[in-house]
């Protein structure tokens, strides 16, 4: 195997034998084997819509198939081969499509063939030895690095889409243009191109993800109101407990009504945090708060959380057996052995919460404050606008990403506290838990450390600060607003990808570079659009305040 996918690759360039995420060898296989899989699907899909053909099973297995695959989702090689086989299923079925719709408008049909025949095998185990031939290593000696990693950049930025994209169409927000977009940029990337184009495509993949967590952003807002500004409390309360983790909505809500009346205290984790804020969840009395932090360091957390734990999207970790038992997968997420939950019935996570011990007391109370999304920072706009005005305000920081363990990541808790007091922080994403409990203070009453929300809220930080850039009629790269930003996964991909899409400029970006952006692409966005690796605070924080 070799993957480079995340910020956690092993020795700073890819992992060979085990991710760092603790995939093996075989489930990375059984990605790949997805991933060109879905390309294939794509070439189909993509011709069937110049008939005016569209297929909902389709499109929704193109977007599900692409979030499988992003780090820390689905680690299970058994309901991997269960999505191949569905796959082979699609691609014949969208095969014959084509050259039915081909037959009676009198086309001859192109050959789609991609070099792997999908039917030689009778089961995903007789696909594995083709992963050989499309994994990341052949590719590079066929292709070079530079444009393999391009066409990397353009696979995580997708993947990093989809997983907005699903998180939206569980809550019923869909758009054919999303769909249409996965697979014409799938299908481009199964024939060679020019490095422009390459560059092209992965801007466009920003812009239909601006679209796409637009769509989210309505479904969240929609679904449960827009978020509030909201004291969390982050101690423990008395009594049995469940602890969510990830960041489907949907599925807290199912969970919060199927615990009503049980005597079961729920608690957010990483990146669920943000739900308090949300008026028809905040009005469940039993979430009584967030425990723990980012994702990273969920072994020990879980570890010591005495109730049942449900991991409704990526960012699972290898289970310890002091928890195994006790901690349920659903949706997309899986890991072997671990009982996953199938239409959103909670019944075994329940169950399994009434037989752990629960908290035996209260902790002393702290809080923390979330909930200052778009509409909640906007309603103060004319305060934050007069506070620039005025002086009192001199700059903005948005500091924001995904955490990880790789060393490195005290740059971001360093960076707030060196953060001058006369200017604001933004954050967002699971990055916020380096610095997040530490006291930043007010200024004339709006709080200096704003949290935005999950990293599916990133459309709301675009929102705030176009909203501020017309306020002071300039462009966003003429505020008083720096962009640092952590990385680990393919949505952080997918939103950089956003903000160049939208000419955003001098982003600094760490606490390391991408792998898969190697030099000369490197040098192109350092060319167009200023894109910075972090180096020392002191150094970035003089550079940034001008």
């Amino acid at each position: 195997m070799f993957c480079y996918q995340c910020e956690q690759r092993a020795q700073g360039t890819g992992c060979t034998k085990v991710g760092v995420c603790g995939k093996d060898a075989q489930t990375a296989a059984l990605q790949d084997l997805l991933i060109q899989g879905l390309k294939s699907l794509a070439r189909y899909a993509t011709r069937l819509r110049g008939f005016g053909v569209a297929d909902r099973e389709t499109d929704l297995f193109a977007i599900e198939g692409l979030f499988t695959t992003i780090t820390n989702v689905n680690f299970d090689p058994d309901r991997l081969r269960e999505l191949l086989v569905k796959l082979r299923g699609l691609i014949e079925k969208n095969r014959s499509a084509y050259q039915a719709k081909c037959n009676e408008a009198g086309q001859e049909p192109e050959d789609l063939g991609d070099g792997i025949e999908w039917s030689l095998a009778a089961t995903p185990e007789g696909w594995l030895p083709l992963s050989a031939q499309i994994g990341l290593e052949p590719r590079k000696a066929e292709k070079g690095e530079d444009i393999v990693g391009l066409e990397e950049l353009i696979t995580y930025g997708l993947k990093g889409l989809a997983a907005y994209a699903d998180h939206a169409q569980v809550l019923g927000q869909e758009d054919e243009a999303v769909y249409a977009f996965v697979h014409e940029a799938l299908d481009f990337l199964t024939v060679p191109h020019e490095v422009g184009d390459y560059l092209a495509m992965a801007l466009k993949v920003g812009e239909i993800n601006l679209k796409t967590m637009e769509l989210l952003d309505f479904a969240n807002t929609g679904t449960y109101g827009h978020p509030v500004p909201t004291p969390v409390r982050v101690t423990p309360v008395k009594g049995k407990a469940i602890l969510v983790s990830g960041h489907d909505l949907k599925d807290l809500e199912e969970l919060l009504k199927q615990t009503e009346g049980k005597g079961i205290q729920v608690y957010t984790h990483g990146e669920m945090l943000p739900a308090h804020g949300y008026p028809e969840l905040k009005k469940y009395p039993h979430l009584v708060g967030n425990y723990g932090g980012a994702w990273q360091d969920q072994r020990k957390e879980f570890d010591a959380f005495p109730g049942a734990i449900l991991m409704t999207t990526n960012c699972i970790q290898r289970p310890q057996p002091s928890y195994f038992n006790r901690i349920f997968t659903t949706n997309l997420v899986a890991w072997p052995g671990v009982r996953h939950i199938v239409g959103r019935d909670f019944s075994p996570v329940i169950e399994a919460a009434l037989d752990a011990e629960g908290f035996a007391e209260d902790a002393p109370e702290k809080s923390i404050l979330v909930g200052f999304a778009r509409n909640s920072v906007l309603s103060v706009a004319d305060k934050v606008i007069e506070g620039v005005k005025s002086g009192k305000i001199k700059h903005f920081f948005l500091i924001g990403g995904c955490d990880g363990a790789k060393s490195g990541r005290n740059y971001f808790t360093d960076l707030s506290q060196a953060v001058p007091q006369d200017c604001v922080i933004l954050t967002l994403a699971c990055g916020k838990y380096r610095f997040n409990k530490l006291e930043f203070g007010d200024i004339d009453g709006i709080p200096r450390l704003l949290d935005i929300g999950q990293c599916n809220d990133a459309y709301s930080a675009v929102q705030i600060a176009v909203a501020l850039a017309n306020a002071f009629d300039t462009d966003v790269n003429s505020l008083p607003l720096s962009l640092v930003l952590s990385w680990y996964e393919q949505k952080a991909v997918a939103i950089l990808l956003t903000l160049l899409h939208l000419g955003i400029r001098d982003i600094r970006l760490g606490p390391t570079l991408p792998s898969f952006v190697t030099e000369p692409v490197l040098n192109v966005l350092v060319e167009n659009f200023a894109i910075k690796p972090t180096t020392a605070v002191e150094d970035d924080l003089k550079a940034m305040l001008g």
